[in-house]
């Protein structure tokens, strides 16, 4: 890791970042090119870092790496779980010293979301609801309820302690304390566990447009075996899906749906068809997925909306996924795309997901 400087930087501040544990071998790397000048790591996925340069975390290249980030306002090293009164002491804290700031909400979530005890899940709860007590009357009593542009208290607990701070959820790059969302990826009615990145990707998206109203169409390309199709089409949207494979048997019929089954790279729309939308979750090299997604966007109106899973090599440096990015970036543009988020879901591992718009050429 990074090792501390022989002399403190007074201007540096606290600052919680998240980079999945995936990617841990390119992390010091990371953190240092977002200006970290010491590093700790606490549980898999956080690091608390120095940094007298915080906008680097988001505005640098490697931004791409931290799912999530926060500014530690205020770090309590200790032993939750040893010690007498937590809750009490925790809450009174964290209304003294966050209560005149008037935070729009007051989320609480666990450092190590994906251990199998669960006590802290049971620990940020309980936390929450006391805290709420001495809150009474928050703007977002939900995570959908935030405005994306407003400041939230974000609080994550573990064996490492509390780590507190306020800052947009925007700002933060999720809606959730630490970032995450989860969705049931073992339910009998679940069809591939890719449904769960396109349902943590529409929710994502809520802080940067709005949701798409029913009965949009889309247009997925490699759908089979139809978790994302299933996900889409339960919130009233429709869907043309192209794969050389069959659908799984459960969404024949199912209304809103056109299956084709043809190779994406044969595939024409119709005359006169128009998509809101473009899913593709295509595996193989990124190049030829984004060929066949700049192909197919001239079937898109303008504004509609497009979700590309970026899946890269075994992520081994920084360079080479960002070099990739570039190529990316300055592909689309060409096609009359623009970039406008970017983000590591829960359920993605050597790969990213990126969001596109289409941008209208009347008014470029």
């Amino acid at each position: 890791m990074i090792e501390n400087p022989p002399t403190p930087n007074p201007d540096a501040k606290p600052w919680l970042v998240r980079i999945p544990e995936i990617f841990e071998g390119v992390a010091p790397e990371v953190l240092r090119r977002m200006g970290a000048e010491s590093s700790t790591r606490l549980g898999p996925d956080f690091y608390l870092i120095k940094t007298a340069s915080p906008e680097k975390i988001t505005a640098s290249e490697v931004a791409k790496f931290a799912r999530w980030n926060l500014p530690a306002d205020h770090t309590w090293p200790c032993n939750a779980r040893k010690m007498v009164g937590f809750i009490e002491k925790a809450a009174q804290t964290l209304l003294g010293k966050f209560g005149p700031r008037q935070p729009q909400g007051i989320f609480i979530g666990q450092l190590n979301p994906g251990s199998p005890d669960r006590y802290y899940k049971s620990l940020a709860s309980n936390l929450r609801g006391r805290v709420l007590q001495l809150f009474p009357n928050l703007k977002a009593n939900t995570v959908d309820e935030q405005d994306p542009d407003s400041e939230t208290l974000f609080c994550l607990v573990g064996k490492e302690g509390l780590f507190c701070g306020m800052q947009s959820p925007r700002q933060s790059n999720g809606l959730y304390p630490g970032g995450s969302m989860y969705v049931d990826k073992d339910s009998p009615d679940t069809i591939s566990r890719a449904g769960a990145k396109i349902a943590e990707a529409l929710h994502y998206l809520r802080m940067h447009r709005s949701p798409l109203p029913a009965g949009s169409h889309w247009l997925e390309l490699g759908a089979c075996p139809g978790g994302m199709t299933a996900e889409l089409l339960a919130r009233d949207q429709r869907v043309t899906a192209i794969d050389r494979a069959p659908l799984d048997a459960r969404l024949n019929g199912k209304p809103g749906l056109r299956f084709v089954h043809a190779d994406v790279g044969d595939f024409v729309p119709g005359e006169g068809v128009a998509f809101d939308a473009l899913l593709s979750d295509l595996n193989g090299a990124p190049e030829e997925s984004l060929t066949h997604v700049t192909r197919l966007s001239q079937w898109l109106r303008p504004g509609a909306l497009i979700v590309f899973t970026l899946k890269v090599s075994r992520v081994e440096t920084v360079e080479a996924p960002c070099h990739l990015f570039r190529k990316i970036v300055k592909t689309v543009a060409t096609a009359g795309l623009r970039l406008f988020a970017q983000t590591h879901l829960t359920c993605n591992r050597h790969e990213f997901t990126l969001f596109f718009e289409k941008r209208d050429q009347s008014q470029a």
